[in-house]
């Protein structure tokens, strides 16, 4: 059977025969990535706190429930005021961070991002991330500027045919590529990642996926498991499974040991306590989700039912993969 040696960690392992790794192969793969994560951050996990500002989205990804198609869809804008009240004095104290997101929706980046990076950095210690899609540089310029310091850009999927059958018409991904090495060489912080059991997709394109993340010059990355949301046209498909995410979390902490890897929510939506194995398989970062209750449901990228990481989630999360939540942000304030 083949096997990982520490010695032979580096970028070029061969992710395909590893993917559907299960049983006493698994947890070898575990083991190792535990240990690279160990040796660069220790036994922390850094906390960040999401709110998903707006789910107007210009795209129609078929993946995605916030998708430009669907109508039935209830779109929301929240108040910047609100969210600064309740991130400057009313956040969870054991984050350290706080995640900007929303669909691709530049009036939610003018009227309420904006505003809201600029009150964070000002009245609180937080890092800043924001996750808000393909924008123009002036408006990358502004939010950088603002203070936020973590781009979130994912892939999906790094295979180009694949690319442009999942997403907008018109959406290439090259141009996704190239906003990636833009946003580094201008002082952000980029994430990106990948969907795993993406309907279309192999093996080979999921290992050349790795591959290609890899390679490019970020300082995170992720991946969320295929979940068939019953708004958009992969309602049919099924779910991915457990194990193929969990395998990726470990990959890429074994390809890139310094890079911030999130356990993400969509974890608990395909296997339980995959959220806490994914901690154990690798990841160093969880999320409380601080979307105020009554827009939730209608932030939609899988189903509305969903499994919302609370803070005593994530801290018993934390806990159950022997690790404790770090006390600093992701990225060093100035």
């Amino acid at each position: 059977m083949a096997s990982f040696s520490s010695a032979s960690v580096a970028p070029n392992v061969a992710a395909e025969p590893w993917l559907r790794a299960e049983g006493s192969r698994q947890e070898e793969l575990f083991a190792l990535a535990h240990a690279e994560r160990v040796r660069v951050f220790g036994d922390e996990v850094f906390v960040r706190g999401v709110v998903e500002v707006s789910n107007f989205c210009r795209q129609n990804c078929s993946y995605c429930g916030m998708r430009r198609d669907n109508r039935t869809l209830a779109r929301y804008r929240i108040e910047a005021d609100k969210l600064i009240e309740m991130l400057v004095h009313h956040r969870p104290a054991s984050i350290t961070d706080i995640n900007i997101q929303a669909g691709e929706d530049p009036v939610a980046v003018r009227e309420i991002v904006l505003p809201l990076v600029r009150a964070i950095r000002e009245h609180t210690p937080l890092g800043v991330s924001v996750c808000l899609g393909t924008l123009s540089p002036r408006e990358y310029a502004e939010l950088h500027d603002a203070g936020a310091s973590f781009y979130i850009i994912k892939l999906e999927t790094g295979d180009a045919a694949h690319y442009r059958a999942m997403n907008s018409p018109g959406r290439d991904l090259a141009k996704r590529l190239q906003a990636i090495r833009n946003l580094a060489a201008t002082g952000w912080a980029v994430s990106s990642g990948l969907i795993a059991g993406l309907p279309g997709q192999t093996d080979s394109m999921l290992a050349a996926t790795l591959d290609l993340l890899a390679e490019l010059p970020l300082a995170g990355n992720s991946v969320s498991p295929f979940i068939p949301g019953t708004e958009i046209p992969l309602s049919h498909e099924a779910a991915a499974a457990p194990e193929l995410t969990l395998n990726c979390v470990a990959l890429m902490r074994l390809r890139n040991p310094e890079r911030i890897i999130p356990a993400v929510s969509a974890m608990n939506l395909v296997g339980k306590g995959t959220y806490a194995q994914a901690i154990r398989a690798g990841a160093n970062l969880a999320t409380i989700n601080l979307t105020p209750a009554e827009w939730r449901e209608d932030y939609l990228l899988y189903t509305r039912e969903r499994f919302i990481m609370d803070e005593q989630r994530v801290l018993d999360a934390i806990d159950a993969a022997g690790c404790r939540p770090a006390a600093r942000p992701l990225i060093a304030r100035e």
